[in-house]
């Protein structure tokens, strides 16, 4: 998609703190983090929402997040556990298919709000992550 923030991301034309790319996902962190590690999964195909996203990419994200990303951002940023989200339609800011991956701390909310003072540069963040 020509306008997609998203599509451009992955062909290279706006830069992201990729963590983890092949050739159906990639895995970057997001800009603006509710936690440290915050990152975002998203196809490298073109899908809008959870209605037309292949059944197969659902899967793979899963096995992906279980067995590489949620290990490394226990092992790197020592975090106690993981929220998984994803959007569609209303809420959901980019009309791409993506999937939130937002590591939880000790403390690290209150109420549903996050605690901004404990967020790192994401620079930082990312130089730990990609190590």
């Amino acid at each position: 998609m020509e306008n997609c923030l998203f599509c451009k991301i992955n062909n290279g034309l706006i830069p992201s703190k990729t963590i983890y790319e092949d050739d159906l996902v990639k895995v970057f962190l997001d800009i603006n983090p509710a936690t440290n590690g915050h990152m975002l999964i998203i196809p490298k195909k073109h899908y809008e929402n959870v209605m037309d996203i292949d059944k197969d990419f659902i899967t793979y994200s899963i096995d992906l997040i279980r067995e590489k990303i949620y290990p490394t951002l226990k092992e790197k940023l020592n975090c106690k556990g993981l929220t998984i989200s994803q959007n569609n339609g209303l809420g959901q800011e980019v009309k791409h298919y993506h999937i939130h991956l937002i590591p939880r701390y000790e403390n690290d909310c209150d109420k549903h709000t996050y605690n901004e003072e404990l967020l790192k540069p994401i620079d930082e963040i990312y130089e730990v992550l990609t190590k």
